[in-house]
């Protein structure tokens, strides 16, 4: 044993270092063939994922949801689908996918809707500069900012605000003399992305003053990938959304629905992150952005240039049907999603009571189709009781260039509401078969969580033409609006929101501004009765 011991520990040790050859020869080869920086796109360095909000909240099951992809070919121009869903059926790819590049490369595209002459635009890995977007911080506190000029929040984008990654040898006669500062990459090659003419068939100008959708496509160059630096990455998809009138509620709607329709267009698993391309102060409307979305933020606020793996541009709020409709004919009918999934009809539509239940599960509010059964008046009872809910104009301060006093619309609103509170206080209301539970509106000091509950539990829903009444594309089915018209405001905004849902709208046209007190309470207990009261 003594003799064969050298011999055995000779075998070791070459056993041993033939084994630690093998080793460092695996992790040599395993290491340059899948190092960090090549599971990235080629020659994209320096990453660092932005894990500050990377939590994406899931879509809820809504029961008016229809799908939304693929989109009809054969869909008709005009058609209700073609308004409000998913009519937009014709893709432009302006940078295609690389072949075999394994779906790493960049790219960037557009559909097209010939119905509302708009595009939903989409790209991976598209860096933005905050540097080269001229335009206020965003998101500060209102009293920070008062008496700021509206021009000063609008973004102006110079060349490069945002660029996306381009191979020199995939396409031909590239030339190196297009160079451009401000910010990180500043001297990077390049060519224009989407040039004026394609931009004048799929984003038109139209009747917008400023097209910051088109300004910022305009503004895309695509530049050599050795050129393509990004020291921040946002992994999750993201909408890039630029807002206009960001403190009215109306065309705050208008944003979010856009929001909506470009997330389910582009067929996002989950919900997306939403960075406004603005420099808009902070509303309380952002509640519900923050609600509806897995998160906010505003360009400006990156201090360097940031990329996104995948980035939607959302058209502008102007460019929706809500907005347009009130222009132009749209003949749409609301009808239940059941009812169109059986008969499917160009002229009806359930999307908007779809993005209404978006808004009330958003803020887990229940999504059944019916209201929770009112309460009996007492115990001895078995009359109903049901909401009738007052929407109310409250004096507010909205934005740095407000004064604080809303216009109002019904001079004799106040009197109007006190006379309807002492109708049904009192018992004189000569309804036997049901109650009524008059809520006082007011929605400037409710948060927008309980504004939706009060627009969700209310039978009936009562007002002077107003921003406010644009809750209603969160009402139940089943909902009566009473729309109070003075003779200044004739505008079909909340009449034609009514019609697409497919809810009983009422209106009262005022010869002025005045509503006689008995002539509203008239009007109710006959709304009331069509209900079985």
């Amino acid at each position: 044993m003594s003799k064969r011991n050298p011999k055995i520990l000779k075998i070791f040790l070459y056993m041993l270092l033939l084994n630690s050859l093998f080793l460092i020869i695996y992790f040599v080869f395993h290491s340059s063939s899948f190092s960090p920086e090549q599971s990235q796109p080629p020659h994209i360095y320096h990453v660092s994922v932005n894990n500050q909000s990377s939590i994406q909240k899931p879509w809820p099951i809504l029961p008016s949801y229809l799908p939304w992809t693929p989109p009809q070919r054969n869909l008709p121009t005009g058609s209700c689908e073609g308004y409000f869903g998913n009519g937009f059926t014709k893709r432009v790819d302006f940078l295609k996918p690389r072949i075999g590049g394994g779906g790493e490369g960049s790219w960037f595209r557009c559909f097209y809707s010939e119905t509302l002459q708009s595009s939903i635009c989409e790209g991976r890995n598209l860096r933005m500069v905050p540097d080269r977007i001229v335009m206020s911080r965003g998101g500060e506190k209102l009293e920070e900012v008062m008496g700021r000029k509206e021009e000063e929040e609008l973004p102006a984008f110079r060349q490069g605000a945002f660029e996306v990654a381009e191979e020199v040898s995939s396409r031909l006669g590239f030339k190196r003399h297009r160079r451009f500062g401000g910010g990180e990459g500043g001297s990077a090659v390049s060519r224009r992305l989407v040039n004026d003419e394609m931009l004048n068939e799929y984003m038109q100008e139209g009747g917008i003053d400023r097209h910051t959708m088109r300004d910022l496509v305009a503004s895309i160059r695509a530049v050599d990938t050795n050129d393509f630096v990004c020291e921040e990455w946002v992994e999750e998809p993201t909408l890039l959304v630029t807002r206009f009138e960001y403190a009215n509620l109306f065309h705050t709607v208008t944003d979010w629905y856009s929001a909506y329709v470009s997330s389910r267009v582009t067929g996002l698993p989950n919900r997306p992150h939403v960075v406004f391309v603005d420099g808009h102060c902070t509303t309380q409307l952002e509640e519900t952005w923050t609600a509806l979305f897995s998160g906010i933020r505003y360009a400006k606020n990156f201090t360097k240039p940031v990329c996104f793996r995948h980035a939607i541009l959302s058209p502008l709020g102007y460019e929706t049907a809500l907005f347009k409709g009130l222009s132009g004919e749209i003949d749409c009918k609301g009808d239940s999603a059941h009812n169109l999934w059986q008969n499917p009809d160009d002229k009806r539509t359930a999307r908007i009571s779809e993005f209404g239940e978006m808004i009330r599960a958003a803020f887990g509010l229940p999504v059944n189709r019916h209201r929770s059964l009112e309460k009996p008046l007492s115990s001895s009872s078995s009359a109903s009781v049901y909401n009738v809910l007052f929407v109310r104009r409250e004096d507010y301060l909205a934005h740095p260039r407000h004064g604080g006093k809303v216009q109002s619309r019904l001079i004799n609103e106040e009197e109007v509401f006190d006379s309807l509170h002492h109708w049904v206080a009192t018992g004189s209301t000569g309804l036997t078969k049901c109650g009524i539970n008059l809520v006082n509106g007011l929605l400037a000091h409710m948060s927008m969580k309980d504004q939706v509950r009060a627009i969700q539990d209310a039978s009936v829903i009562i007002g002077a033409h107003g921003a406010g009444l644009t809750h209603i594309v969160s009402a139940t089915p089943n909902t009566t609006i009473f729309e109070i018209i003075s003779v200044e405001f004739q505008r079909p905004h909340f009449e034609l929101i009514a019609k697409w849902k497919g809810l009983e709208y009422h209106a009262m046209h005022l010869a002025n501004s005045r509503a006689e007190p008995t002539a509203v309470i008239e009007k109710l207990t006959e709304i009331m009765k069509s209900l079985g009261c």
